[in-house]
């Protein structure tokens, strides 16, 4: 996996990654995305700096895996936390430790960012092997629920 490449994602990235996030939501959670929603959704990001970033994983110059950063401010800490969101490997590079590169990524990116102070994502509470990989890289499971009132689906 040495030649596995982590960048910042671009405006060429838009296509595989609302692809990417097309599976991850069927596989996830069997749920069908609107593809047009999806691609305005992720080409905002691209776009917009505020609204976070995509990093992507390439193999021999082909996108295979992707996550996405957004941002939460915690006045208990007076910094920001990276929400790690919209993680997919695709299915013949899993296992590989293409993940683990993009969250040292992310994690090195941090810390040129003096305002970050951690990270923090939701999984799916059956999803095992999601669970095990994030603890095996150092994150832990808090006692926070996750509650939402959708506004628009």
């Amino acid at each position: 996996m040495n030649n596995i490449k982590i960048r910042i994602a671009n405006l060429q990235d838009v296509s595989v990654i609302a692809e990417f996030n097309i599976a991850m939501a069927l596989e996830t959670e069997n749920k069908i995305l609107d593809p047009e929603a999806l691609m305005q959704g992720v080409t905002s990001v691209l776009k917009k700096p505020e609204l976070g970033f995509y990093i992507v994983a390439e193999l021999n110059n082909k996108v295979v895996g992707c996550l996405m950063i957004t941002t939460e401010w915690s006045d208990w800490r007076n910094g920001i936390f990276w929400w790690i969101q919209s993680v997919y490997i695709h299915p013949e590079h899993r296992r590989c430790g293409i993940y683990s590169k993009m969250y040292e990524h992310i994690k090195t990116l941090a810390t040129d960012n003096s305002q970050v102070c951690g990270f923090r994502l939701y999984v799916d509470q059956e999803n095992e092997i999601a669970q095990n990989g994030y603890v095996s890289l150092g994150m832990k499971k808090t006692n926070y629920l996750l509650f939402e009132e959708m506004l628009k689906e």
